[in-house]
């Protein structure tokens, strides 16, 4: 008899464990239907559907311009790496609050400290409906107020001025949602 239950807590504990390494909030390694989701988003916020997953240059320059351009949508920016185990812990959040509220939130990412080709097979692994602009010399982290911190996630009002900056992994995509309905409105 104890052999039995031995046996069925291992297979319990292998299930468990295959279950994560999911990579999306379904926890089947799939992203959200972002065509769907996002069908008829006003057009600031199409454009950068259209460019989503895209690793874009241009440095803090580009950055302020297009936060600039988003001005009557709040803009959430998440800094990655793709070196960061705790960036992939919390991606999964953002993909499927980014489908849940990009019709109304501007989501960018932010990648920081990492090599051009990790990024770009990170950005396949976790596709987002949003670009990533690149920055190498932490410029852009310095506007969110985060350099040193990965994951961190920065919250533009709709007037375009950052509100707050939250350092770190979110544990639960309940607690992302929640910084998103507080900050960035």
């Amino acid at each position: 008899m104890g052999q039995i239950r031995i046996a069925s807590l291992l297979v319990a504990v292998v299930l468990g464990l295959g279950a994560c390494g999911s990579s999306s909030p379904e926890g089947d390694g799939r992203s959200p239907d972002y065509g769907r989701a996002l069908e008829g988003a006003p057009a600031a916020l199409a454009k950068l559907h259209g460019e989503g997953g895209g690793l874009l240059r241009g440095g803090r320059a580009a950055f302020e311009r297009r936060v600039r351009s988003l001005k009557g949508h709040p803009v959430v920016v998440n800094k990655w790496a793709s070196w960061c185990g705790p960036c992939r812990t919390e991606l999964p959040y953002f993909q499927a609050q980014a489908a849940k509220r990009g019709k109304r939130v501007a989501f960018l990412g932010l990648n920081s400290n990492d090599g051009e080709d990790a990024a770009a097979e990170f950005q396949r692994e976790f596709p987002v409906p949003y670009p990533s602009y690149v920055d190498p010399k932490l410029e852009i982290a310095k506007e969110i107020e985060a350099v040193q911190e990965f994951p961190a996630t920065g919250f533009y009002n709709a007037k375009g001025s950052l509100v707050f900056t939250h350092r770190g992994v979110y544990a639960s995509e309940a607690e992302l949602a929640a910084d998103i309905r507080r900050y960035a409105r």
